[in-house]
Order: C-alpha cells, then structure tokens, then sequence
C-alpha cells in the first residue's frame, strides 16, 4: 500500500506542478497583453515574448517531466520502464486537468470577453454564411466545456505520449544484467 501512496502522492505533486507551468505559461501573455500598448511596435515585441515564453514552457514542461519521472524511479528502486511511463501518464492526466479547468475558468470568468471576440472575427469572415455563423453563435456558450474536454484529451495524449518516450531510459537499461554469458 505504501508503494501505491507514494506512486500517487508523487504524480499529483508533478501534475500540479506541470500544471501550474502551464497556467503561468498561458497568464503571463496574457497580463503582458495588457499592460502593453496598442503601438504596432508594442504588439510585435509582445508576440516576439509570446513566442520566447512558449518556447521556454514547452521546454520545462518537457524537463520537469523527465526530472520527476527520474525522481519516482530512484524512490522506487524496483520500479521497471513499464511503471515509469504509468507514473508518466498519470502525471500527464492530472497535469491535463489542472490546466484544462483553469482554461474553462479563464474563459469563463476572467477574459470571456475573447469568445466574443472569436465570434466576431468569425461573423466578419466573408466565408461564413448566415446559417453557419447562427450556429457557431448558438454553440458559444457551451465552448468553455468543449475547451475543458479538448484541451484535456489533448494535453492528456501529449503528455503520455512524451512519458512513453522519455520512460525507454528511465532506470536506463543494462543490456547485460540478468545474462548467463559464457566466455568462449
């Protein structure tokens, strides 16, 4: 039971703490797009940071995975490749659904105002017809809980998708242990 305690006790801590990466990584854009200007030049250094700080996230989230994963194997010294990548999918699914409930939070209560948005950029494309842009404006108050499910169905597949590769060397493997070698 211990062994189960410490296998979900460490994935929520490294779920929370990918999540938290997460949401950092999505406010601070955001509070940068409002204390910017409205300047052409404010708005490109804006997306230039933007851009710097995606990469960065996407960079400690793929670190911190790797770091935690490493730190349940050398906790659990008989933990295999096998229970590594459990380890690293559940932290995936936990990590998906901090972040997803903050993003239906977010579009919800602190910036609803970029539904609509969205709608209008929708409702000016000239591609759109009347019936279609009757449906996308009849779907939008649903769109905070398709957020939710399609953000965590996305970050859960990434997130065990990037525990199955990282958890190949996670204990790295010893092609020799457990071999009956004969010398010749």
């Amino acid at each position: 039971m211990p062994e189960k305690n410490i296998f979900f006790n460490s994935a929520a801590k490294a779920g929370l703490a990918l999540g938290g990466v997460s949401v950092a990584g999505m406010l601070i854009p955001w509070l940068l797009g409002k204390i910017g200007g409205d300047s052409r030049v404010a708005l490109m250094a804006i997306s230039a940071v933007n851009t710097l700080l995606w990469a960065f996230k996407l960079f400690i989230c793929i670190y911190l995975m790797r770091f935690f994963m490493r730190r349940f194997s050398a906790r659990v010294p008989e933990a295999d490749n096998s229970r590594v990548f459990r380890f690293g999918a559940l932290t995936a699914l936990l990590s998906a659904l901090v972040f997803s409930a903050f993003y239906m939070a977010y579009l919800m209560f602190i910036d609803p105002e970029s539904i609509n948005m969205a709608l209008d950029i929708i409702r000016e494309n000239p591609m759109m017809d009347s019936a279609s842009i009757a449906a996308v404006e009849e779907m939008a108050p649903t769109l905070p809980s398709y957020a939710f499910f399609s953000n965590l169905i996305y970050c859960t597949i990434y997130g065990t998708v990037l525990s199955a590769i990282l958890s190949r060397n996670i204990p790295p493997r010893n092609p020799f242990a457990g071999g009956d070698f004969k010398q010749q």
